[in-house]
């Protein structure tokens, strides 16, 4: 009897270990979350992942990366981006269960992983804290992460931080470098068509970089454009 009760409390002292251990990790996560309502990260988990890698081979480079407020960014290329990324994104609340249900169908019928259905807001919760693994563990620290940011810091906030951190190429990070990095001028200066470029450009960043001209992207430029005069955006 006082072996199995022994063991009852090694278990009961384990699960609220674990529970406490899980409370601050997310309570970390959380003012994390919170300090970014008014103050914009210097760097993101994915910059500081990809930048160690490059640093591997080529210990000089640096990330191209350069902050602009939300005012600074052409209304078409926000259009551009939602439309591409995320078309429900001023209707739900981080998760697009409509835009999950496609893309399950669209996977099933192409027998393989070809559509994800994440929203804007779970990638930015990706991009600003997590890895690119796809474990079980890290969907659901995804989805937490994502609810935190839609409570605490609502649409606006949400978009510009995703606009100024997302990936569009090689170490090429924000909308300002992309912008200047393929059209030689800043955010504010895009034209229709080169916002619907660069935000076709988001699935595979870095392939599209080296292959500006695939078919795939045209197509996909072409579809943005039909679009996103009908996306709507945060004022």
């Amino acid at each position: 009897m006082k072996k199995r009760s022994l063991l009852r409390q090694l278990l009961t002292a384990t699960i609220l270990l674990a529970l406490s251990l899980f409370l601050l990790v997310q309570g970390w996560f959380f003012v994390q979350v919170w300090y970014l309502r008014d103050h914009n990260p210097a760097s993101t988990a994915y910059m500081r992942e990809r930048l160690a890698l490059i640093h591997a081979v080529n210990p000089r480079a640096k990330l191209d990366y350069q902050w602009i407020r939300y005012a600074q960014i052409a209304p078409v290329a926000k259009r551009a981006v939602v439309a591409s990324e995320d078309d429900r994104f001023m209707d739900h609340w981080g998760f697009d269960f409509t835009g999950i249900q496609d893309a399950i169908e669209k996977n099933l019928a192409e027998g393989e992983f070809a559509a994800g259905g994440s929203t804007i807001s779970q990638q930015l919760a990706r991009n600003l804290f997590l890895s690119p693994s796809k474990t079980i563990w890290r969907k659901g620290e995804e989805a937490l992460i994502t609810v935190m940011l839609e409570t605490a810091l609502g649409k606006r906030r949400i978009l510009t931080l995703y606009l100024n951190v997302v990936e569009w190429g090689n170490l090429i990070y924000g909308i300002e470098a992309a912008s200047r990095y393929y059209f030689h001028k800043p955010a504010s200066q895009l034209t229709a068509h080169e916002s619907a470029f660069l935000a076709a450009m988001l699935p595979n960043p870095r392939f599209y970089q080296d292959n500006p001209l695939s078919r795939g992207l045209q197509v996909r430029i072409r579809a943005i454009e039909h679009r996103m005069n009908l996306t709507q955006t945060p004022n």
